[in-house]
């Protein structure tokens, strides 16, 4: 256990770092690839108000929770459930670590969608740079290699072995990395805003996106969607930011670093679709065509803009790196519990593992066109039920002072009842509802 603390301690040098890493985790697929075509699909303004609504009380409770319990345990999913339920008995802390068993199965199911949309972004700086992108219909090249089956496999194997490469190096260097591509990503989306703005029709998709038409608020699937794309695009699955809490110092306020973490993660999200809805408006796009629109409007954009080739090049760079961060993040909470629960097993061994499951699985997924519906999927109720079971974790089950004890360490203001209460009879009853009723549409149509 101590060599393991040394080792998790070790991770992020500052919390800048850690932020940027964290931010880096949802950016480039949740935000760029995910957002725009929810919003569009369901509400346009009335999806942001709820979206950014899940997002204040997630990022308030539920992400400085996790932080916090991965801290604590110092190891991933299924030694935290272990310690957190432990604080009722060590009978309990063996039932909680099986618990953890489904939020850890979550994190492989997203990163096996996650390694098909990176080959594909791969796919698109790969064309970039030949120059292919600039020069073809959008909307043929997508459809070209998305629906030819096994047309991406070299791809998604270099993405899945870069993932597993760099955490046999460690993740400094994915928070060097993301010190410098993540600020760039901001930069380019910000140019690319400017550009749309301009676009002629781009004001009545500026009109859908920031005012709400308010009879869009009685659809259940609306709330649910906004629900689901608030847990992806934070990353709070009750396992991947576990993992990444085992990584932050003792003196670190884990609430702020969550409240800064979500800050520019949905400033990401609403600059990625305010370049992608006004321009869908623009060029007659249907906005809620699907995720391809990651593939087909971003091209679009880039080819009218002057210098777009190096834009494309940038930015496709910038997206591999967030989604490789992403990648990375899953695979070590799986790799890291594996390795916790049965320690006599190699680490190289499992992470070899995990990489041919991924591979395996991910290029049946990808030919038979499949990874946009399994990652609807895993974002609607993989996530958010591993979500609840963390939160019924920390505010039901663990004990309320051991849990406060840790919020409170490293912070210079203390949370108490008032925060507790927020998290136990806010958060975790949002978690159980919208999952149920989730299920419920899910069965019922």
């Amino acid at each position: 256990m101590e060599e393991q603390k040394k080792h998790h301690e070790g991770h992020f040098r500052t919390r800048w770092g850690f932020i940027l890493a964290s931010v880096g985790s949802a950016v480039g697929m949740a935000n760029v690839w995910g957002f725009p075509f929810k919003m569009g699909k369901y509400g346009g303004g009335a999806f942001l108000l709820i979206y950014i609504l899940f997002v204040f009380i997630f990022s308030y409770v539920g992400l400085p929770a996790e932080f916090a319990i991965g801290r604590r345990a110092r190891t991933g999913t299924l030694g935290s459930y272990q310690n957190a339920w432990a604080t009722r008995g060590k009978k309990s802390g063996k039932a909680g670590r099986t618990v953890g068993w489904l939020p850890l199965a979550g994190s492989m199911c997203i990163a096996l969608g996650y390694a098909v949309i990176v080959s594909y972004v791969l796919k698109a700086l790969i064309d970039s740079l030949t120059g292919l992108l600039m020069e073809t219909d959008p909307g043929q090249w997508f459809e070209g290699f998305s629906l030819t089956p096994y047309s991406v496999i070299p791809l998604h194997v270099i993405v899945v072995v870069i993932t597993l490469l760099t955490l046999f190096l460690g993740a400094k260097s994915i928070e060097k990395t993301n010190k410098i591509m993540m600020p760039v990503f901001f930069v380019i989306f910000l140019i690319l805003a400017a550009r749309v703005a301009f676009l002629p029709g781009a004001a009545e998709g500026f009109r859908f996106m920031f005012i709400p038409r308010w009879e869009e608020l009685k659809d259940p699937m609306v709330w649910i969607w906004a629900m689901g794309q608030a847990f992806f695009s934070l990353s709070i699955t009750g396992s991947g930011m576990i993992v990444y809490g085992a990584y932050l110092g003792d003196n670190e306020d884990v609430v702020s670093v969550g409240r800064k973490t979500a800050l520019f993660d949905t400033i990401a999200a609403v600059v990625a679709a305010v370049v992608i809805i006004p321009a869908c408006f623009s060029y007659g796009i249907d906005v809620g065509a699907g995720p391809g629109l990651l593939f087909v409007s971003l091209p679009t954009i880039l080819q009218d803009l002057p210098m777009g080739q190096l834009f494309a090049i940038i930015l496709y760079l910038a997206m591999i790196f967030a989604g490789i961060s992403s990648l990375q993040n899953m695979f070590e909470a799986v790799g890291e519990s594996l390795l916790h629960r049965f320690p006599k097993l190699n680490r190289k061994l499992v992470l070899a593992i995990m990489c041919v499951v991924c591979i395996g699985i991910g290029v049946n997924m990808e030919a038979i066109f499949q990874w946009g519906p399994w990652m609807d999927l895993v974002s609607i109720y993989i996530i958010p039920i591993g979500a609840m079971l963390g939160a019924i974790s920390w505010f039901w089950v663990m004990k309320k002072d051991e849990l406060l004890s840790e919020i409170n360490r490293g912070s210079g203001s203390r949370r108490g009842n008032l925060w507790y209460a927020i998290g136990r009879y806010v958060y975790v009853p949002i978690t159980v509802i919208l999952s149920a009723v989730a299920l419920f549409m899910h069965i019922a149509f």
